[in-house]
């Protein structure tokens, strides 16, 4: 990193955006711009994530965060790839949720999405679940996806509830990343918690596209069985059954 950021300091915020495209990468920005075909070219820099991860670590915890977290909307992606990596950071629960609440209606794709963890999240799963659901009654595209992928990472394993698996079956929406988001955690149960997930399966309580995009995802798993698999490969919707 060139820049140097140091706290008071009144040009941070053109020090952020100057340390980005400093490290851009054309090669890179073509290759990320083919991976979030939905937004703009023109808004990608081209900065590797390493590098993000980097700077995000460097400025944790700083007023220069603190500002750059009120800055929104950004106008780069790799802006709001940072501003996701600063919050992965956060260590008050509280107001981790009070920032993501802030952030996620500016959250434009699924990478940024994705790409949030908040370490915190762990240890706060009582109290997590229950916004997990209200993004995911939420309006906009992916703040419905993260509370899915919240539910994904975090109740699928010794905190899982056939109740969590059943609400994300009654997401419905044609919004193709929300659909993959359906999908990818109904391949994640299949694979965590069959029985249950193959119930879900086995009635066609999905849609069709995520009811086929789920087995196919599965299938393609080394955490599914083969014998599992196989009955998956037989309950396919095919297109004359639609």
């Amino acid at each position: 990193m060139n820049a140097v950021f140091t706290e008071g300091d009144i040009d941070a915020m053109e020090k952020i955006v100057t340390a980005l495209f400093e490290q851009k990468d054309e090669k890179y920005k073509k290759f990320q711009g083919g991976l979030i075909p939905n937004i703009h070219p023109d808004t990608v820099i081209g900065v590797r994530t390493p590098i993000l991860r980097k700077m995000a670590k460097e400025l944790a915890q700083t007023d220069i965060a603190a500002a750059f977290l009120q800055e929104l909307p950004h106008d780069y992606y790799e802006e709001n790839q940072l501003h996701a990596f600063l919050l992965s950071q956060e260590k008050d629960f509280d107001t981790l949720i009070e920032k993501l609440d802030e952030f996620l209606p500016y959250v434009d794709n699924w990478s940024t999405c994705d790409q949030m963890n908040p370490k915190i999240f762990k240890k706060h799963r009582t109290k997590l679940i229950g916004h997990a659901y209200r993004w995911m009654d939420g309006a906009d595209t992916y703040m419905i996806r993260f509370g899915i992928k919240v539910l994904m990472d975090h109740y699928l394993d010794e905190d899982y509830q056939a109740e969590y698996l059943k609400r994300v079956s009654r997401v419905h929406s044609q919004e193709y990343y929300i659909q993959m988001m359906v999908a990818w955690y109904f391949a994640t149960a299949l694979a965590k918690q069959p029985k249950d997930a193959l119930t879900v399966i086995e009635k066609r309580e999905l849609d069709v596209w995520v009811h086929n995009k789920a087995i196919q995802k599965a299938i393609e798993s080394y955490r599914v069985s083969d014998e599992l698999k196989q009955h998956l490969r037989n309950l396919k919707i095919k297109e004359r059954e639609q």
